[in-house]
């Protein structure tokens, strides 16, 4: 944890605090979930999803609370600017080969619709033929 996202997470909270918000309410305000907001606050940003998802959401986050999200991020880039290490987790499936829907051609329910479509114009045209009316 660096000190600046320390000072920024605490500026963040004090401001909270200030304006009498639970991190719930302030949850259901921005639709950053209540984990990222702590996170934020506790000057944790490597357990944001990443270095731009943990800019956005401290922007985000201190416009909610009515400060100048632009200025913040603009005068803490060092907070934002660092590599996080993540960790990826291979669940069941991921690795199966799938094949793309579009790939396969559709061709006999297309094939029936166009031979009922023929059939029935040279049907019309035949009985038309039949009964005098060509």
């Amino acid at each position: 944890m660096t000190n600046e996202a320390k000072n920024l997470g605490e500026l963040l909270k004090r401001r909270r605090q200030e304006l009498n918000l639970s991190l719930k309410e302030a949850e259901n305000a921005t639709s950053i979930r209540i984990h990222y907001l702590q996170s934020v606050e506790d000057g944790k940003p490597e357990n944001l999803i990443s270095p731009i998802y943990s800019e956005g959401f401290v922007k985000q986050y201190a416009t909610y609370l009515g400060l100048d999200g632009e200025k913040i991020i603009k005068e803490n880039p060092q907070v934002f600017k660092r590599g996080i290490k993540q960790e990826f987790d291979y669940g069941i499936g991921t690795l199966e080969v799938r094949d793309n829907p579009g790939t396969s051609v559709k061709w006999l329910p297309n094939g029936l619709w166009v031979a009922l479509i023929a059939a029935l114009v040279f049907g019309g045209w035949y009985l038309g033929k039949f009964f005098g009316i060509f």
